[in-house]
């Protein structure tokens, strides 16, 4: 992989709620779509929860044991097609209960890093039925630092800023952002991305679940909060190039981390 620039894709996809079946097979269609043109990818995204999507009152039985489903079915397509996979996060259960997990693979198919959604998001009901994980979202991609937060997480300027300052020149945040909050979903993650002069890789999920209806617009950010690539309302593959090189460029540009004052705040 090129160290600097990277292809990106992201599947903005619907998700079937209780019904890993057909999200399993919807996925597979969708990355052999990503994957069927002359592009080269560096990297694909998925959406939160995309396994079971909010099926919370039965998410015991649905979730995924210890991933292993989703680790055996995503290590083999990135070994076969040689590229990284920010694997959206899924309903993983554990010993000790069911966790918003992403697990994110390298080109050979190994799982590199994992991160459980760390704040959970009382308006769905996730803290009466998921357990909160306990360390951040930092890993290696291709020799890059990056980091991931997943949806209700970019309400905590903190943790993005904490991954910054560990590094981090990319975020991946997958999620479900429903409507009507499309202002706050582009609005928080633009801020992220200007504050902490990174790019902003959001997959987000479309179509209906429910009484709750999604409305896509995934998003590529660079350092300046510009949009490189953004999705519809529909169900689509979104490709970007973004060349990392330019995270150092806006922090010499703007010293935002070098003139911190944190014996102050």
């Amino acid at each position: 992989m090129n160290n600097e620039k990277l292809n990106l894709a992201l599947l903005q996809m619907d998700i079937n709620a209780g019904n890993p079946e057909a999200n399993f097979a919807k996925l597979a269609q969708m990355l052999e779509q990503a994957v069927s043109g002359d592009r080269k990818l560096d990297v694909i995204v998925f959406p939160e929860m995309w396994n079971t999507g909010y099926a919370l009152t039965e998410i015991e039985t649905l979730a995924d044991a210890n991933g292993e489903r989703t680790k055996q079915f995503l290590s083999a397509f990135s070994a076969k097609h040689q590229v990284n996979i920010v694997a959206g996060s899924i309903a993983e259960s554990r010993a000790d209960g069911v966790y918003n997990t992403i697990f994110a693979f390298d080109r050979a198919g190994e799982t590199i890093a994992d991160y459980s959604k760390i704040h959970l998001f009382r308006l769905m009901d996730e803290e009466k039925y998921l357990q909160a994980g306990d360390k951040l979202g930092s890993f290696q991609l291709g020799g890059q630092e990056a980091g991931m937060m997943i949806c209700y997480d970019i309400r905590f300027p903190e943790l993005a800023r904490k991954l910054a300052l560990g590094g981090a020149k990319l975020l991946f945040v997958p999620a479900e952002w429903p409507n009507p909050r499309l202002h706050h979903w582009k609005t928080l993650l633009t801020a992220r991305a200007i504050e902490n002069q990174m790019f902003v890789i959001a997959c987000n999920r479309v179509g209906q679940s429910g009484e709750t209806s999604f409305f896509g617009h995934s998003l590529v950010l660079d350092p300046w909060g510009e949009t490189i690539a953004e999705g519809g309302e529909d169900e689509e593959v979104i490709y970007a190039e973004i060349d990392l090189s330019l995270v150092d460029a806006v922090r010499g540009k703007i010293p935002v981390f070098e003139d911190r004052r944190p014996n102050l705040y």
